[in-house]
């Protein structure tokens, strides 16, 4: 179990595959396993590093601070542990944040950016719209199945969960989320108290030079596609990508799509 002994913290991370090196950053209440898809998908071409944010998982006990820079900072340190001089780097939700905060922590060790169902601030990812609150208190109160199901509904669109097993692919998920989405870890509010304070829109004109996509998923409820666009709007350069049929899990939902995106946007600037 590799970790790195760093502020009051031992961070678990792992390394999967070979050729150039790709950093993977999840978000809120979401350990390394939820890129067990991308891993699959892509270590055959790239060298992948995913990794469990402070606070969460493995990554414990955590007596440093939660905070977006503090989680660059951690990110950074785990490319060091790695020998990477610098890497792609991609974040979904509040680790799309994070890797925002590592990019202009130090632009010249990030080769290309692909920023997914995120947000240039992080009050617009924590901002308790009564759509959120109202499912924050279905996937924490109730019999488990059905907090399970409500918390599908944060993930996927609804008209792919009309025709699921809801139970089914509840168990699926929770593999890959590396928990049972009926419960909530306890760093979670942190977190999201994290991100909420978290603002970095007047500084991204600072990453023109470094390639960068942006993806959100049409019917995301909490990093919609307007915000998106705006993120994408900063960052001179930036394309962005709705993607019609994707919600907030589109990493998990559509992930054959999402690895040949990424394998297709990073091979024209990858230096082996």
């Amino acid at each position: 179990m590799p970790l790195l002994k760093r502020d009051g913290v031992d961070l678990y991370y792992e390394l999967a595959g070979s050729g150039p090196p790709v950093l993977l950053i999840q978000g809120i209440g979401v350990t390394a396993e939820g890129w067990r898809p991308q891993v699959t998908g892509l270590a055959d071409r790239f060298q992948l590093m995913t990794f469990d944010n402070r606070g969460i998982g493995r990554s414990q006990p955590c007596a440093g601070p939660i905070s977006i820079e503090a989680m660059a900072e951690d990110a950074r340190a785990l490319m060091d542990a790695a020998g990477w001089d610098s890497a792609h780097v991609v974040g979904h939700s509040m680790g799309g944040v994070i890797a925002q905060q590592l990019a202009l922590d130090c632009p010249a060790r990030v080769r290309g950016l692909a920023l997914l169902c995120t947000f240039a601030r992080g009050r617009d990812g924590a901002r308790p719209t009564p759509w959120v609150v109202w499912m924050s208190l279905r996937t924490r109160l109730g019999p488990r199945p059905a907090r399970r199901r409500a918390f599908l509904e944060m993930l996927y669109p609804r008209d792919c969960l009309k025709t699921a097993d809801l139970d089914r692919l509840a168990e699926e998920t929770g593999r890959i989320v590396g928990r049972d989405l009926a419960d909530q870890p306890p760093v979670l509010m942190q977190q999201l108290r994290a991100l909420g304070r978290h603002n970095a829109l007047e500084r991204l004109g600072e990453l023109g030079r470094i390639p960068t996509l942006v993806i959100s998923g049409a019917h995301d409820p909490i990093a919609k596609p307007a915000y998106g666009r705006a993120l994408a709007a900063a960052i001179p350069g930036a394309r962005f990508e709705e993607w019609p049929d994707a919600a907030h899990g589109v990493i998990i939902q559509q992930a054959e799509q999402i690895n040949r995106r990424l394998a297709d946007f990073f091979t024209p600037t990858v230096s082996v």
